[in-house]
């Protein structure tokens, strides 16, 4: 409540404001913003002026809910005199600020204990609805109108919000770990489907290699029993195989690796090596021919 500025014949009343005049101590009329005569000789006087600007008044209350959580909500009410009802606000109310501080506390008291602490969360619009109704329905009696009320806040006892924490980072931790097991087994089937891959295009180059010697061979052994009278395949195929392995020697002569390989050597060791090889191709294809 606020004074204009007046004297006992005028009165001022400022912008956003409205003034009560009494006559001899009786409420007489209402007195908008601007200068106003007053009659001092009949009684008349300025009793006082209310803002009509919103205010604004935070009220914080603790409460439990339905699962046995103290919680803290702070609520913001903004109000404002309604200038038609200026009367009934200055003279119904002594203290308009805790009057309403007593129905936030009674109203959100009786609907909070029956609602759970993920429902508050999920539903403080509803609890700031039911006060804002109930606080319209009393203080428009007294000239006081609600224009809006904002849940602020929802405060946990501080155990509650670190084991909410540490349930959301458990959650989390094992989202990821979902995640991260799937990635590798992801990894797991793309590596072996590679190797898979690899193998078969191994095998193939040197299914194709062995089809490359073979051929080679042939030529070898043709262009020869052609070339030089008198020789038989057997024999040229002995002469091949003889140029092979000295040909395996000297590549393992010069190979950079430090590595001793032992094999026997000789003339004889040479025809065992050739008649071992030749015996293992005839099995082979005596094999083929009888499946």
């Amino acid at each position: 409540m606020t004074d204009g500025l007046w004297c006992i014949f005028c009165a001022c009343v400022d912008q956003a404001s409205v003034g009560v005049v009494q006559q001899w101590g009786r409420f007489q009329r209402l007195a908008g913003p601007g200068f106003h005569f007053l009659n001092p000789l009949a009684g008349e006087c300025l009793a006082g002026v209310l803002s009509t600007r919103v205010s604004s008044l935070d009220v914080r209350i603790e409460t439990k809910t339905k699962d046995n959580v103290f919680v803290q909500l702070l609520c913001s009410i903004q109000y404002r005199v309604i200038k038609e009802n200026a009367d009934d606000a200055f003279y119904e109310l002594q203290n308009p600020q805790e009057q309403i501080r007593a129905y936030v506390f009674d109203v959100v008291r009786a609907h909070v204990p029956r609602m759970s602490l993920d429902e508050l969360f999920e539903q403080k619009g509803e609890v700031a609805k039911a006060v804002s109704e109930e606080l319209e329905k009393v203080m428009g009696a007294y000239g006081y109108n609600i224009e809006q009320i904002l849940m602020v806040d929802i405060i946990p006892d501080a155990s509650v919000r670190k084991a909410m924490n540490e349930i959301n980072a458990a959650q989390r931790l094992q989202l990821a770990s979902v995640y991260k097991g799937e990635a590798e087994k992801i990894l797991l089937v793309k590596k072996a489907e590679a190797e898979a891959e690899a193998k078969y295009l191994g095998g193939v180059g040197i299914a194709k290699q062995r089809q490359a010697i073979t051929e080679g061979l042939r030529e070898n052994i043709l262009n020869i029993s052609n070339s030089v009278s008198g020789t038989s395949a057997k024999e040229v195929m002995d002469l091949i195989m003889v140029t092979q392995y000295f040909d395996t020697i000297k590549e393992l002569g010069n190979s950079s690796k430090n590595t001793t390989v032992f094999i026997p050597h000789g003339p004889g060791h040479v025809k065992d090596i050739s008649d071992q090889i030749r015996d293992g191709m005839m099995e082979a294809s005596s094999s083929n021919l009888g499946h």
